[in-house]
């Protein structure tokens, strides 16, 4: 039997995380769980909780916010198109998504590179270009 769709099986809240790639390491799931970045069904969650499916799962990361459903379990990380059969992302975080990119939510601390202090490559260009130090 598989163990992608056991309907009485049980998987931990990090595995599930890091088997659904949504973490590239089971220790980043867990330290994103400890910190707060992971609610299921809007309450804070521990590592080892168990998933149940139906459940929604909030993961708020430094790149991306999404809610999703759980709709399979499993603790095997496989490949991305398999990944994705284990949830489906809700409609309100679909166009929360959709709502960030158009007003560039996101985009407030952003910088290119060399614009702000100068680089080194920049500091020794000026030093040379003055002749003497900079700072």
């Amino acid at each position: 039997m598989s163990k992608l769709e056991a309907e009485d099986q049980k998987c931990r809240l990090d595995k599930w995380l890091w088997a659904a790639r949504f973490f590239k390491t089971r220790s980043l799931a867990t330290t994103a769980i400890d910190t707060g970045k992971v609610h299921v069904d809007g309450d804070r969650a521990k590592p080892a909780k168990e998933v149940h499916i139906g459940q929604v799962i909030h993961i708020r990361n430094r790149d991306f916010e999404i809610e999703v459903d759980v709709l399979a379990l499993s603790d095997i990380r496989r490949g991305a198109p398999e990944a994705a059969l284990l949830y489906a992302e809700t409609q309100a975080s679909i166009n929360k998504r959709e709502n960030a990119k158009a007003t560039g939510e996101g985009q407030f601390a952003r910088r290119d590179r060399g614009m702000g202090r100068p680089t080194k490559r920049q500091q020794r260009d000026i030093k040379k270009f003055t002749g003497g130090s900079y700072g």
